[in-house]
């Protein structure tokens, strides 16, 4: 196992990508985002994830990504996205971040088709085969497949998986999964519910917003977890009107966004993303002033 025995616990970052004006990956200044993140109190990084445009990634491109995070931060910092359209694909990945000493993987279920549980099944035995502890992605709004309650103990039971990032925003879901598979642990997805599921017993959040504010946000989450809501609720009244974003289809614009406001390196996406729109520009830009004005950062 790795120096974190548990790498896949605390404040995992899913990592915005740095891309230059001609919209290549600018590895240095990722090495260098990457220890920034530690530096203020994040536990790891989660790179290669829809945060990170993955799916506009060359082959080259995902695999220096994974290699300079662990490069800046060590292995056991690191747990990368290896979803692809194909078990075998995912499994190649999973392999690659294996090698390069990554602690875990975080795990999409089929995400080409709607898939039925045998395929959810037969895709995460695939990919554990890699001997790499999987982290299951819950998102059945971008993947049309959900990974309910009874699904994910039946992956945790045949040693598939080591936790879930719980992205449906479905707060009641932790204390089923928590009645159905104990010891599999639950993973914030959803910025905007980072206390409801921290109280609910999470153990960890795979956190988009501390891109730009992550001071501020490993505070809230170990106020949250703690239960100090006299430190955690004020906090989140100030950064909900951002980490609601994380769950929008513009979320790696306004992530972005509020990095270059907060003095960070955001920058461009890759097509088909296109910039903001005026209005939802204003909105983000609003809201990333309002809370460096009060003191976040």
């Amino acid at each position: 196992m790795t120096t974190r025995e548990k790498p896949w616990r605390g404040v995992m970052v899913a990592t915005a990508l740095p891309l230059r004006d001609d919209l290549t990956v600018d590895e240095e200044r990722y090495a260098e985002h990457c220890r920034w993140l530690v530096e203020q109190g994040c536990d790891g990084v989660v790179p290669n994830g829809s945060l990170g445009e993955y799916q506009t990634l060359t082959p080259e491109d995902r695999a220096r990504v994974v290699e300079t995070a662990v490069a800046a931060i060590g292995g056991d910092r690191v747990m990368p996205g290896v979803a692809a359209y194909g078990a075998a694909e995912a499994r190649r990945w999973a392999e690659q971040a294996r090698d390069a000493g990554c602690g875990a993987v975080m795990l999409l279920p089929p995400n080409a088709y709607r898939a039925d549980k045998r395929a959810v099944l037969a895709h995460y035995r695939e990919v554990a085969k890699a001997g790499v502890p999987v982290v299951a992605y819950n998102n059945p709004i971008d993947t049309k497949v959900d990974l309910v309650p009874s699904l994910l103990a039946e992956l945790y039971a045949e040693g598939l998986i080591v936790a879930v990032k719980e992205f449906t925003g479905d707060v009641r879901r932790a204390y089923e999964i928590a009645e159905l598979a104990p010891g599999l642990d639950v993973l914030v997805g959803s910025d905007d519910v980072v206390v409801e599921l921290a109280l609910a017993g999470a153990v960890g959040w795979v956190a988009g917003y501390p891109n730009a504010l992550p001071a501020s946000c490993v505070a809230l989450y170990r106020a949250a977890v703690e239960g100090d809501m006299a430190t955690a609720l004020p906090l989140y009244r100030t950064l909900h009107p951002l980490l609601r974003w994380d769950a929008k289809v513009e979320f790696v614009q306004a992530i972005k966004l509020s990095m270059d406001l907060a003095g960070r390196y955001g920058g461009p996406c890759r097509q088909p993303r296109v910039p903001l729109t005026p209005e939802h520009e204003a909105v983000v830009r609003a809201a990333t002033e309002k809370a460096l004005a009060e003191g976040l950062r």
